[in-house]
């Protein structure tokens, strides 16, 4: 049980804080602030001081100001992301606007970031918050390993997970056993692992594939309408593809009807998928970004979002962009007029929000890339589902297909010949169920 004695010896043990600022007066005042909630701090004034701090001790949150001599914060957290890429990384800053943030988020990777003066009761949240994350990372590690050692203890994670989530159904269970497959087979986890859930999700009769694609395809232009780093648009439109992963744990019927459509006792039990979501991304430790953005979806700009009421800046980039790409197809659907006029008003109805739901500059930046969203939009019925009986010569394959042990059997784009649907009819003869097969519609 050494693996499990290493997590209660980390939760147990006080954060370490590193603090840096060219300002004395800060750095007394973050001291004296992190000592009320029991936090072990070490503070230093210059980067390449703070440097030579992380490379003899591991902290769990670095705190760092933007403007400083000599090297500033992003230049600073670029370096500190390359020693220690773990730990969270806080910017302090007098600059509001988006384009700061970006730049730092481009530099230094920062995991979330805070105006001075800083209000205390908000800068405890984000450390906090910061503290949680980190140590999620640390124990994710200690069990992998202690799963490589000891198979039998899976069993008893497997159980554990089962009691937070009552209604852990059977096709969850092939969800994360898929999952280890590919995190072992494919080199590509990203790409891999995103596939397989995808098709989970496109499969299922009262889930909406299109939808998500169009959602998926929107987080990538607002993305890139921002200028994010290529590692974050992709993660961007990966969270838009499995932003509704989690239902697939639920009963159809809180999800096969509209939101509004349900009563209040499903609508909390509805709201509860992006939680759901996270347990079932816990084995892909690859997709930490993805998963986090998932979680916080229905976070709100004013604060009064679930499931933590993060308030602005405090609410990861990533989840404000998939909320505010979410509703506005939301918004589409929900609409009876022309397609056209249909853009229109689901545009008019999240700028109805902007400062409210949605970050002001974000939904400026949907607006701006509007045009290139329809462009991209997904065709209903561009997809359809059949068995290896139904297929034909010259047939386009739309997604990745598997075995129900998760070998891959035929790549996405796969152009069926004669030989391959003999063949892929004699596998299906063998099996208790069909193939799902999804195939690009003329």
């Amino acid at each position: 049980m050494h693996e499990i004695q290493e997590i209660a010896e980390l939760t147990n043990k006080p954060a370490n804080i590193l603090c840096l600022d060219d300002e004395p007066g800060v750095l007394k005042s973050l001291t004296r602030l992190l000592r009320q909630y029991n936090f072990t701090s070490t503070v230093c004034s210059e980067g390449e001081e703070a440097l030579k701090k992380m490379a003899e001790t591991e902290f769990d949150v670095i705190i760092s100001d933007m403007r400083m001599p000599k090297m500033n914060g992003a230049q600073f957290l670029a370096k500190a992301r390359e020693t220690a890429p773990d730990t969270q990384r806080i910017l302090l800053t007098g600059f509001s606007d988006l384009e700061s943030t970006v730049k730092a988020v481009n530099e230094g990777g920062i995991h979330a970031y805070i105006n001075k003066p800083w209000q205390n009761d908000q800068l405890i949240s984000i450390i906090k918050s910061a503290v949680e994350k980190y140590r999620l990372k640390k124990q994710n590690i200690i069990l992998q390993a202690h799963v490589e050692k000891q198979n039998s203890q899976l069993k008893d994670l497997n159980d554990s997970l089962e009691e937070l989530v009552e209604k852990r159904t059977k096709q969850i269970k092939q969800v994360l056993q898929q999952l280890k497959v590919a995190n072992t087979n494919e080199k590509n986890e990203h790409r891999a692992t995103f596939e397989l859930l995808y098709n989970f999700i496109n499969a299922n009769p009262y889930l909406d594939g299109t939808k998500a694609q169009n959602i998926a395809n929107t987080c990538t232009q607002i993305a890139k309408q921002l200028q994010l780093p290529p590692k974050n648009i992709e993660m961007a439109a990966m969270a838009g593809y499995l932003a509704q992963i989690g239902l697939l744990a639920m009963d159809p019927a809180l999800y096969e009807k509209p939101v509004h459509a349900l009563n209040e006792q499903q609508r909390k039990s509805y709201y509860t998928h992006p939680s759901t979501a996270q347990l079932m991304l816990m084995p892909a430790t690859h997709l930490h970004e993805v998963s986090d953005a998932i979680y916080h979806q229905y976070e709100r700009y004013n604060g009064n979002g679930l499931p933590k009421g993060l308030k602005g800046n405090d609410i990861p980039l990533s989840a404000m962009i998939l909320a505010l790409a979410r509703d506005y197809w939301d918004a589409f659907e929900q609409s009876n007029l022309k397609d056209e006029e249909k853009h229109q008003h689901a545009l008019e109805t999240v700028k109805m929000y902007s400062g409210n739901f949605y970050h002001p500059k974000l939904v400026q930046a949907l607006e701006a890339c509007r045009v290139k969203c329809i462009k991209q939009q997904a065709k209903v019925g561009s997809m359809k589902i059949i068995t290896a009986k139904e297929l034909a010569i010259n047939m386009v394959l739309s997604h990745a297909l598997h075995s129900h042990t998760g070998i891959m059997l035929l790549p996405k784009g796969h152009i069926f010949s004669a030989k391959s649907i003999e063949k892929l009819q004699q596998l299906e003869a063998k099996k208790p169920t069909p193939f799902r097969i999804m195939i690009k519609s003329l």
